[in-house]
């Protein structure tokens, strides 16, 4: 066993020699308290493994040392031995916290045997735990652990030791941001600024001048000089998000930077040679931008010499409880009851998420409030996307059904549920997912059909 440093409170001070000359011969550091006082104070100034404690104990006794070290958040492991042992104060001790109880007399190999015990179970907890933090973290910030994610982590790793552009490509929501600064953390120049912008956020005719920054008097409002963003991540990263919404003129001064490596602020002559590395990204087809004129080909090229495809969140699907926990986590979520409850993660898989990890980010903080603490259940995620009617159900114009609009409108919600059942493969959550009613409202209709059939 590893050595630890464990702590044993008791006021009998032969009983302290003999645990601390045990402790000792299994190669622990020791500590040594005469009441729970002191023994509080040490647990206070030192990274404690495990305290054993007397129950009985002048100034504060083990059960109240157990209650303060949980009250003050130290959730170090306790053993409590007693010599005026009840199944009540065994109970009360375990309620409270306690590891083990022991009764006095003690066999010193039980003792042992319990202490190791206790110390391996917290090992395997910290452990846990630890695994728990790094599943949820994800790798450098992304949580996921689906093969498209993994095949991202691989695709970091390969480039950021470069000095290669990237073009990252996603759909809104996906984290293309959180991959450029994955790249950027990776990279040798992580020590430097990482400096983003929106090109989207920025109106046109300030665009240039965040980029480029400008001399004092360069143009009507420019009472004093700007460094762009450009100098700001000089010796950095500079990461160019929806590059698409650049103005065309732009982007052939950006082409030209990239190509010479250096600049000329707005209203001056003086050049600015420039070591810096560009990430771009974009949430559109850049060929199908470069198409609709909103993308420079040249400048499309100049950037893709690495690029990265973002995978949308319908395509790991078994992400979502990670997310999950880790938005609730990231949004204060407290308690002891279980986080989601069962179907869940079946019922937030059953939804296409349009805005994917960011939609997915919101809806959870909104459940959260919803919940007040409590369980996630399904009845707090109320998708908005309307009901898509299975093929071959469209009513084209002029082909409106005859008939009473009650009885055609019951008859299409019939077929709508039946077909959707049936893609479902019966899984009414998932139907009820696809429909865009809540569960409760599916399982009505269907109450309602079955009561109409037997009329």
């Amino acid at each position: 066993m590893n050595p630890s440093y464990i702590l044993v409170a008791d006021d009998e001070p032969h009983m302290r020699r003999v645990l601390e000359i045990m402790l000792r011969q299994m190669g622990h550091t020791v500590f040594s308290a005469a009441d729970g006082l002191e023994a509080l104070e040490l647990a206070r100034q030192n990274p404690l493994d495990l305290i054993i404690t007397d129950m009985r104990m002048p100034h504060m006794d083990g059960i109240t040392l157990l209650s303060r070290l949980r009250e003050e958040g130290l959730a170090v492991p306790v053993i409590v031995i007693t010599a005026h042992g009840t199944v009540e104060s065994a109970v009360d001790a375990m309620k409270r916290g306690a590891s083990d109880y022991l009764l006095r007399p003690f066999d010193l190999e039980a003792l042992e045997l319990a202490i190791e015990r206790v110390l391996g179970s917290a090992r395997m907890s910290r452990q846990n735990a630890f695994l728990r933090e790094e599943l949820n973290r994800g790798w450098e910030g992304f949580v996921g652990t689906s093969a498209p994610m993994q095949a991202v982590y691989q695709q970091i790793r390969q480039v950021a030791p470069s000095k290669a552009t990237v073009m990252i490509t996603g759909e809104t929501g996906t984290g293309k941001e959180l991959a450029a600064r994955a790249i950027h953390a990776a990279s040798p120049r992580a020590e430097r600024l990482f400096v983003p912008i929106n090109c989207a956020a920025i109106p046109a005719e300030m665009l240039e001048s965040e980029l480029f920054g400008h001399e004092k008097g360069a143009f009507t409002g420019a009472v004093k000089e700007r460094v762009g963003k450009f100098e700001l991540a000089d010796g950095g990263t500079l990461f160019l998000d929806e590059l698409t919404e650049m103005p065309m003129a732009l982007q052939a001064k950006l082409l030209r930077v990239l190509q010479e490596g250096t600049l000329e602020r707005l209203g001056s002559n003086r050049t600015i040679k420039l070591d810096l590395r560009m990430i771009a990204a974009t949430n559109r087809d850049p060929r199908q931008a470069i198409a609709d004129g909103r993308l420079r080909e040249d400048l499309f090229y100049r950037l893709n010499v690495f690029a990265i495809a973002l995978p949308p969140l319908r395509e790991r699907k078994e992400d979502i409880p990670g997310l999950v926990a880790h938005f609730a986590a990231k949004h204060g979520r407290l308690g002891n009851t279980p986080l989601a409850e069962a179907g869940l993660y079946e019922h937030l898989a059953s939804y296409a998420w349009p805005g994917n990890v960011r939609e997915l980010e919101n809806m959870v903080e909104r459940a959260l409030v919803l919940a007040g603490g409590g369980t996630l259940r399904q009845m707090h995620f109320v998708f908005d996307t309307p009901p898509v009617a299975p093929s071959g159900m469209g009513v084209a114009d002029g082909d409106v059904p005859e008939g009473p609009m009650n009885e055609v409108v019951e008859a299409l919600e019939r077929r709508m549920i039946e077909a959707a059942l049936t893609r479902c493969d019966g899984n009414k959550t998932r139907a009820a997912a696809q429909l865009g009613i809540s569960e409760r409202t599916l399982w009505y209709k269907l109450k309602k059909f079955r009561s109409d059939g037997e009329e």
